[in-house]
């Protein structure tokens, strides 16, 4: 079956998920809470998505014959993370719509790819260039000026798979530790802030976007992020909410996108990564917007009437990680449990480890600034310290 049919999918229907993650739990949620069964395949026994289905298949995506028995049980499949192997999404598109489909990860799987796609969309992209060598580390560092980053072109997140360096002696040393396969090298950005855009697109070809997310991270991982739009940050919302949707009409995307930006110091955006899925900046929706970013992926992969989300009411969403956890203890959640506005969402991981998500907390506000600020000081006490937004 083409992943092209634009047939709707109505409740009452079977979605199938790859991925077993906290964002497969999370649009497992918001499928059944729509009359909608779920069937997840998932490479991890009792994974945060598995636990909450009736049925999950635990097999390697590169089983073939697994996957083709996984895609005979639904009516559509989508994904919670975009590093599935393609030999899976072109599986199971034997069968039923896979969305997104192979063109769209295809692109998002390859940084290269994905930066130079983009480029040729006419889109503004962080300056990059490959490197396969020494020498093109050097010619690299002429184009794009130390320091720059240096980055495996396929797999990597929260900051894997990627070296900051300064010198032609340490690109030197990228390359041994993160070759053999190509590697690309992009210009370091002075920014002023990180934001992002997640945008639906379903295969009747409807558009929403969701208000501009303002991001900070912390050892490469989301820390927190906040809606709506920050100070000088409301002069850019209009142009990235742009740039984003074009992405997803250029790519003839069928799902979610999230579009990570960066805004330098001139108050220019350019687009550092895809993500086509569900993204962690996108927590606060469930809370924030009348359609959450799950509801919305329901909606787009089942080819629905997508839900209007230009608004946000002020949030803040903190992830909360396994460092939190004191020798596999959780913390008290009390705190939070008792506070108007705030709400705790826990992922059913039993072990928690340095820099894991465990979790995350949303809080409403009058402002986005008073929810981060009460936001920071929940997750403060949790951890024993004082936090703040600065």
């Amino acid at each position: 079956m083409s992943s092209k049919s634009n047939k709707g999918i109505e409740p009452g229907g079977t979605i199938g998920v790859f991925g077993g993650g906290q964002l497969g739990r999370m649009f497992c949620h918001a499928a059944q809470r729509m009359g909608y069964q779920v069937v997840v395949f998932t490479d991890e026994a009792e994974s945060p998505a598995a636990q909450v289905v009736r049925e999950s298949i635990v097999g390697d995506y590169t089983d073939i014959e697994a996957v083709a028995a996984f895609a005979k049980r639904i009516d559509v499949a989508t994904l919670e993370f975009e590093n599935i192997p393609l030999v899976a999404i072109e599986t199971a598109s034997m069968y039923v719509p896979v969305r997104p489909g192979e063109n769209v990860l295809a692109v998002a799987q390859n940084r290269l790819k994905e930066k130079t796609t983009l480029r040729d969309f006419g889109i503004p992209v962080t300056p990059f260039c490959e490197v396969r060598s020494y020498s093109d580390v050097l010619h690299a560092a002429e184009l794009l000026g130390w320091p720059m980053v240096i980055k495996t072109a396929s797999g990597g997140y929260d900051g894997k798979g990627q070296l900051r360096v300064s010198n032609a002696a340490q690109g030197n040393d990228a390359l041994e530790v993160l070759g053999p396969e190509p590697l690309i090298a992009e210009k370091w950005i002075e920014y002023q802030a990180e934001v992002s855009v997640l945008v639906a697109r379903n295969p009747s070809g409807q558009v929403e976007a969701y208000p501009m997310f303002t991001n900070r991270h912390r050892n490469h991982i989301l820390d927190i992020t906040s809606v709506p739009a920050l100070g000088e940050l409301v002069r850019v919302e209009s142009k990235a909410v742009e740039i984003a949707s074009a992405i997803a009409e250029s790519l003839g995307l069928e799902g979610l996108v999230c579009v990570e930006m960066f805004v330098d110091r001139d108050g220019a955006l350019m687009v550092n990564e895809l993500a086509p899925r569900p993204h962690n900046s996108g927590h606060l929706t469930i809370e924030a917007s009348a359609v959450s970013q799950f509801e919305q992926q329901v909606r787009a992969v089942c080819n629905l009437p997508l839900g209007a989300v230009s608004e946000c009411r002020p949030a803040a969403m903190v992830n909360l990680l396994g460092d939190l956890w004191n020798d596999g203890r959780a913390p008290d959640w009390s705190a939070a449990l008792r506070q108007e506005n705030a709400h705790l969402h826990l992922y059913g991981k039993t072990h928690a480890r340095v820099g894991r998500k465990m979790g995350h907390l949303t809080v409403l506000g009058p402002t986005p600034q008073a929810a981060m600020e009460s936001a920071l000081h929940l997750r403060g006490q949790w951890a024993g310290i004082s936090e703040s937004r600065g």
